[in-house]
């Protein structure tokens, strides 16, 4: 007997941007199939054969326990203009995340994420793929804010929840989001269970959704420098997490600084090379790096035009990872070495 999530029909709108000016969230948003994924053959040909004569905008993100290296992927959603797939890793298996490989390791896909670093690990670890061509909406964000002149704070990073309502975005409040999270902190399995509940369904569409819809509003806001910093550092939050031995060979390489620096020199300073560096922290020493309610990495953070992050408690333990142009990394680096010699 099938299972009854195959026969039960769901439909969601996915806003696109309105060249009526018109609200896109008024529902008057075309409604769309959410198709649950099990089998390879429900995705689309033209996503899981990525071409250069079909480039691809997909909304994209994953759930999952935990989500990280260890933490299991359960569901990942793909939005495009005219459908959502919440593609099942739990009921189609590794076949069918793996059959996804090509696609989410293609230059000619684009892939629209709020804050990839976990997202990317897992699939890392877990699958074997390489997630590439990000464009990341949380760096995006950033990106704006400096470009329209307004300083955020070191570590200060816009959740999905609070990208939906600012008004130059969506402007939705998305109190599902809320609900979802009390349910996970109740039961760490919720992303598990089989079928899927109406709540589950609305709560992983909701999460993509939005997103090539915030994606049309970003691109029309980015220059030329802020683009170039968009791609390389999607591409190192990517990496950040997925240590390896072979220091990222495996990995496409970054897209290099334009040649056209013309169009960038008037924008500003030419743009910096950029890097991730991983530093290992002697056991026992983390604490004294990340200091108390995180005093001393904040004072780092504020110090360096750097971007830092650790494992926590999702790990990999005793590594802080930091990103940004070498200048302010070596920097950042020789700060945090000397914290672990206090």
């Amino acid at each position: 007997m099938a299972s009854s999530h195959h026969t039960r029909s769901h439909g969601t709108h996915v806003p696109l941007p309105s060249d009526s000016g018109g609200n896109p969230f008024d529902n008057e948003a075309p409604l769309v199939p959410i198709h649950i994924v099990t089998d390879v053959s429900q995705l689309p040909l033209e996503f899981l054969n990525p071409s250069p004569e079909r480039q691809l905008v997909v909304g994209f993100d994953c759930e999952g326990i935990d989500l990280c290296r260890h933490g299991n992927l359960c569901i990942m959603q793909l939005a495009f203009p005219d459908a959502i797939y919440l593609v099942d890793a739990i009921e189609g298996g590794e076949v069918l995340i793996k059959a996804c490989k090509p696609a989410l390791e293609s230059s000619y896909i684009k892939k629209v994420i709020h804050d990839c670093k976990r997202d990317s690990e897992a699939l890392y670890f877990q699958f074997g793929i390489n997630l590439h061509n990000v464009m990341d909406t949380q760096i995006a964000y950033s990106l704006i804010e400096e470009q329209e002149g307004r300083t955020r704070l070191p570590g200060d990073y816009i959740s999905f929840v609070g990208l939906l309502a600012d008004p130059r975005y969506c402007g939705i409040s998305y109190q599902e989001k809320e609900e979802v999270r009390v349910l996970l902190r109740q039961d760490p399995n919720f992303w598990t269970y089989r079928p899927l509940s109406e709540l589950m369904v609305r709560a992983a569409t909701d999460d993509v959704r939005f997103l090539l819809y915030i994606y049309h509003m970003m691109m029309e806001k980015l220059n030329q420098r802020s683009l170039w910093y968009l791609a390389v550092r999607g591409a190192l939050y990517c990496r950040c997490f997925c240590i390896n031995d072979n220091n990222f060979a495996d990995w496409p390489s970054l897209s290099p600084i334009p040649g056209s620096y013309d169009n960038l020199i008037t924008e500003g300073n030419a743009p910096e090379e950029e890097i991730l560096s991983i530093l290992d922290v002697p056991q026992g020493k983390m604490g004294r790096v990340i200091g108390r309610k995180g005093a001393s990495i904040m004072s780092i953070k504020e110090s360096c035009n750097a971007e830092i992050f650790v494992g926590g408690a999702k790990g990999p333990p005793n590594k802080v990872f930091v990103i940004g142009p070498v200048k302010q990394v070596r920097k950042a680096e020789a700060m945090l070495r000397g914290r672990m010699m206090d």
